[in-house]
């Protein structure tokens, strides 16, 4: 679920970007100063550490209408700090112009990092001249857009079915890049050295945001099943067996993520076999939940009706 379901702090801008951000909202995206005329975007990260929401102004460029971002750092010899929040927390909020949607954010390995590099160095020479004064490679990462399907939502029903169609969808886009991890492995059994870089660091992306989304999408209808419950004594059995599938899911997921913290040491029919189990038991949960559920969450407005 990429919208949150409870009050969140508001995201810490550091003090250098405040009248950027600021001036960014307030002119639909167009700012002056030393960022005028350029491609501007917000990006709004969790901290790795903190667990904080950090904005950051950063310059982007399209290429193959992929929208990238660096990690120049002005140059620096460190990654900048939202590179490694995408890392632990790959989920996104991304602000462009006057539209702000939820993205995944996916660093560019090897070969594809270098096309993608060398042609934002083409058009805006500022980042060759960046990475030639350091021996850091900058990161290149792509915004992957990443809501749920736009359509008409009249009630909770419905924005739990828009929620569980993403979820099945990011699931089923894992299960293609493990086997084409898989592939990969395959092709290179008996050769000498690691195997080069390319679909790992995109499928630990994804496979990690599939697991946030879905451990922040059960936390928030844990919050919500007291309030059902209260309303429609009815569904308690219900909810109980829906919690207890939560903690079913919940296990799994936690399997799941330490298989993909350590990619190349993971028995690669392990890996498929817990994502398969995963896709089983979670397609299980979301059927009863729709097939209980619905009828009830179908007479629940949204946005709720204001009090009179």
């Amino acid at each position: 679920m990429t919208e949150n379901p409870y009050i969140r702090p508001e995201p810490h801008v550091s003090d250098f970007n405040v009248p950027v951000v600021e001036e960014f909202r307030a002119n639909g995206g167009r700012v002056g100063g030393m960022f005028e005329g350029g491609d501007l975007l917000l990006l709004t990260t969790v901290g790795a550490r903190s667990g904080r929401e950090h904005t950051t102004p950063l310059g982007y460029v399209r290429v193959e209408e992929r929208l990238l971002v660096v990690g120049s750092a002005g140059g620096s010899d460190r990654h900048p700090a939202w590179y490694h929040n995408i890392l632990a927390h790959p989920m996104v909020t991304v602000e462009l112009g006057t539209e702000e949607f939820s993205a995944v954010a996916v660093p560019a390995e090897g070969a594809e990092r270098n096309r993608l590099f060398d042609e934002i160095a083409r058009r805006v020479p500022g980042y060759g001249d960046y990475q030639a004064g350091t021996g850091r490679i900058l990161p290149v990462v792509a915004l992957e857009r990443a809501d749920a399907e736009s359509t008409e939502v009249a009630n909770l029903a419905d924005k739990l079915l828009q929620v569980h169609t993403w979820l099945r969808g990011q699931l089923g886009h894992v299960r293609t890049e493990v086997e084409a991890h898989l592939a990969e492995r395959a092709s290179r059994s008996g050769a000498d050295g690691p195997p080069p870089p390319g679909i790992n660091l995109q499928l630990r992306q994804h496979c990690l945001a599939f697991c946030e989304s879905l451990h922040f999408h059960h936390t928030g209808e844990e919050l919500m099943f007291p309030h059902l419950e209260e309303r429609e004594p009815h569904l308690a059995r219900t909810l109980d067996r829906l919690r207890e599938e939560h903690r079913t899911v919940e296990r799994l997921r936690g399997e799941l993520e330490a298989l993909i913290a350590d990619l190349a040491g993971t028995d690669p029919e392990r890996l498929r076999e817990e994502v398969d189990r995963m896709a089983t038991e979670l397609e299980a949960h979301l059927d009863y939940e729709e097939a209980e559920l619905f009828p009830t969450l179908a007479a629940i407005p949204l946005p709720p009706d204001a009090p009179a």
